[in-house]
């Protein structure tokens, strides 16, 4: 076992310590409960909510509950799907109650104990809150917190388990609902893919000269957003999709400041060959659209970000056929089979 995956183990070992012997599983029996050696310290850590079996497989029946919507029909599943790291294919922009259109692409859910906030926008800081927004939303679930409550409350089969987890004889409540929750979408960890391996120097690592050559593209033109093994640094930035921003104002939506008016969350680009479309409004079916864009078609406005302006030119990131090639190939190493297709993380 490597160091960091030794010390994390012995801090959930600690965090668990005052849980009854029934109640502590295995290190490493939840999913996405050790670090990845080639990953930093997580913001979510263990000891906030120290994971077990009985609490993760209630959060993830809870994940894939079409209760938690007004009408009985939307899950969070339902736009967060699995197969293509827990975005929704296809989808410009989702479908919630009614039939309703959201305002924005759904986000891949990945590697979210590592994020400060969550969203294009950043609006939640909290992965325990973070389900209370679409929950709400009435163009998403649509539903308040207290029929939430209702409803398990209602139901036997969750009384028992929520008692199972949190112990006691009392009603489910806000505090105990949001912490299961949390204890699925903490575990959607992905960390093997074949670039993950190549980074732990572990067997099945090895990465072709095209791949390495895009890696390197990648460092060079990319890497100042799309930073570290997370492959993104977590800030917001105006990309050059619009010059005007009626519609959505992106960050500026949660703080309110005119610089930050077109600026959204830099998306990790890990399994991004299955995460189309891209941008926060799914404007893009492919990543050679994308390439395009960052290329040739970027627009100018007051707040591009200054990553992306050239003197004299018109804003972007130039990429030569061959670049683009190995940039491509080099992506497709970013693709962990294993989360894609973990039964542990699929509706049961």
């Amino acid at each position: 076992m490597k160091p960091l995956l030794r010390c994390y183990a012995l801090l959930l070992l600690l965090a668990s310590g005052c849980q009854t012997d029934a109640d502590v599983n295995p290190v490493g029996e939840v999913p996405g409960t050790l670090v990845p050696g080639n990953f930093p310290v997580p913001v979510y850590s263990p000891e906030k909510n120290p994971p077990t079996r009985a609490a993760f497989e209630l959060g993830r029946t809870l994940f894939y509950d079409p209760r938690l919507s007004r009408t009985g029909e939307v899950s969070c599943g339902s736009c967060h799907q699995q197969f293509v790291a827990f975005a929704h294919a296809g989808h410009t922009l989702s479908h919630g109650v009614d039939n309703l259109l959201g305002t924005r692409n759904a986000p891949a859910l990945q590697n979210l104990r590592w994020k400060p906030n969550f969203f294009w926008d950043g609006g939640p800081s909290n992965l325990e809150t973070m389900p209370l927004a679409p929950i709400t939303n009435p163009v998403e679930m649509d539903e308040t917190l207290d029929n939430v409550l209702r409803k398990l409350n209602a139901d036997a089969s969750y009384q028992r388990r929520f008692a199972q987890v949190f112990g006691g004889r009392g009603p489910i409540d806000s505090y105990q609902f949001l912490r299961a929750l949390a204890q699925f979408t903490a575990a959607l960890t992905s960390a093997n893919s074949r670039y993950d391996r190549y980074a732990r120097q572990e067997a099945g690592g090895t990465l072709s000269e095209p791949e390495l050559r895009g890696l390197a593209v990648l460092r060079q033109k990319c890497g100042s957003c799309h930073a570290g093994e997370l492959f993104t640094d977590e800030s917001f930035r105006n990309n050059g999709l619009d010059s005007r921003f009626s519609a959505d104002s992106g960050r500026a939506h949660i703080t309110g400041r005119s610089i930050d008016v077109g600026r959204f969350k830099v998306p990790s680009l890990r399994n991004v060959l299955h995460t189309a479309p891209y941008m926060h409004d799914g404007r893009f079916a492919t990543l050679g659209e994308v390439l395009d864009h960052y290329d040739h078609g970027m627009v100018e406005s007051g707040t591009l970000d200054a990553q992306l302006r050239r003197p004299g030119q018109a804003p972007g990131i130039p990429l030569t056929a061959l670049e683009r090639t190995q940039l491509l190939a080099f992506l497709a190493t970013l693709t962990d089979e294993e989360f894609l297709r973990n039964p542990q993380l699929s509706e049961q």
